[in-house]
């Protein structure tokens, strides 16, 4: 069985083995595919092929009539047409579960980096300004404690709901926000209508799926209904913000901070807004890239190939 891996460098740079798919078949990897012409040369007449970015679009399914699955590196699958794929009795699975302790851990981090600037003073520190300075210590920007603030919490599934204990083991109120609420929510949250958790979140934290509905959710209208200083964190989905409005609050003060993992178009494009908004940290969408993450997503992967395989298939997306 001929099998390839088109983009394989984002999950495995080198300090993972491929072990786990090598061993249902002749494996070939590429680091990177950029063009659909090259998608469907690489592929050729492999019957299992696995992408994480690389589209797969109808082009692709029709060039290659051995194809029979195809498995997603990531959760979101939207990089494959699924209706083609469905036309043709391809075989589309993904890996729904591998980072939600890394997730939520991150999402932490961003709010205590705005809360702390850690990174900043440490900077300062080895460019010598600690040792020139007349006083014992100093700090370039207001230092916030969490306890007792309110983070809200919009999309409340498991990784929503690791953020919010671990938010409440930081003495923070957690509000949640979701079309399905839960008994495991309810121990950790108070589940409230969007405006409330508008209303009332020191802090805002966004952990939903992309919808037509939740396109562009944060954005003027919403931070309108916002406490003054707000802190938006943001590493699920880019297109849940609108940039050119976000942007706007931070430089006009509405916005004290944003930190942000993910944004509408990546790589980020140079007149993204938010480069230059004040108090916003971005970070190149690294919050599923822990090893421990990757080696999950590589070992689910494999799952999911002979669980093909042996005629019951998991994780199936159509």
């Amino acid at each position: 069985m001929k099998i390839v891996v088109l983009d394989g460098y984002t999950l495995n740079p080198g300090d993972l083995s491929w072990q786990p798919l090598e061993q249902y078949g002749e494996l070939t990897v590429y680091d990177r595919t950029k063009t659909e012409e090259e998608t469907i040369e690489r592929i050729g007449d492999a019957e299992a092929i696995f992408t994480n970015k690389t589209p797969i679009t109808p082009a692709v399914i029709e060039n290659c009539p051995n194809l029979k699955f195809i498995g997603v590196l990531a959760t979101g699958y939207n990089v494959v047409d699924t209706t083609a794929a469905k036309k043709r009795g391809i075989t589309v699975c993904n890996v729904p579960t591998y980072g939600t302790a890394a997730v939520a851990q991150y999402s932490i981090a961003l709010l205590l980096e705005i809360c702390c600037h850690i990174g900043h003073h440490s900077r300062t520190v080895k460019e010598g300004r600690w040792e020139k300075c007349d006083d014992w210590c100093y700090w370039d920007y207001p230092l916030i404690e969490l306890q007792d603030k309110t983070i809200g919490i919009i999309g409340f599934g498991r990784i929503g709901r690791q953020e919010g204990a671990v938010s409440r083991a930081l003495g923070m109120n957690v509000l949640a926000n979701d079309p399905y609420p839960t008994d495991a929510g309810r121990e950790i949250a108070d589940y409230v209508e969007l405006d409330e958790l508008y209303k009332k979140s020191d802090v805002i934290s966004l952990h939903c799926n992309l919808t037509d509905d939740n396109y562009g959710m944060i954005n003027g209208e919403s931070i309108s209904k916002m406490k003054d200083n707000v802190i938006i964190i943001n590493n699920s989905r880019g297109q849940l913000v609108n940039e050119r409005d976000l942007a706007d609050a931070l430089n006009e003060g509405r916005v004290q901070a944003a930190g942000l993992d993910v944004v509408s178009t990546e790589p980020i494009m140079p007149d993204n807004p938010l480069l230059k908004a004040k108090n916003c940290i971005i970070t190149p969408h690294i919050s599923w890239a822990s090893l421990e993450c990757r080696d999950r997503i590589m070992n689910i992967s494999a799952d999911n190939l002979k669980g093909y395989l042996d005629g019951v298939p998991v994780n199936v997306v159509l």
